[in-house]
């Protein structure tokens, strides 16, 4: 796959966690601004995700897509938000990163 490819999925994980961000800080959308932002940023991870499909299967690229951003969501979470993960959490997500590895670098069904 293509290094625009990549760019536009890393990309799209990159706004779908700001935009998910944003969503717990609209305050379930009373604050404008957060609102405006979630809205945005979904948008622009959609479009991102789209030029993404055209190369890379839907079903890789979804399981990229949402492992990487539950990782990254549960982070921010964890260090910015200061929600609290427990060790199932913990190991739960470590699971999600090494399938996403796994597929990546083993799986048959993304070109390398």
């Amino acid at each position: 796959m293509s290094p625009v490819t990549w760019a536009a999925m890393l990309g799209a994980i990159l706004f779908e966690v700001v935009g998910t961000t944003l969503l717990q800080q609209s305050q379930q959308f009373t604050r404008t601004g957060p609102t405006l932002g979630m809205a945005a940023c979904y948008g622009m991870a959609f479009y991102l995700l789209s030029i993404a499909l055209k190369e890379m299967p839907v079903s890789i690229a979804y399981a990229v897509w949402s492992g990487l951003g539950i990782t990254l969501i549960a982070l921010i979470g964890w260090v910015v938000l200061k929600q609290k993960l427990d060790a199932p959490a913990l190991i739960g997500i470590a699971m999600i990163v090494g399938g996403v590895v796994v597929m990546n670098l083993f799986s048959k069904s993304i070109s390398h």
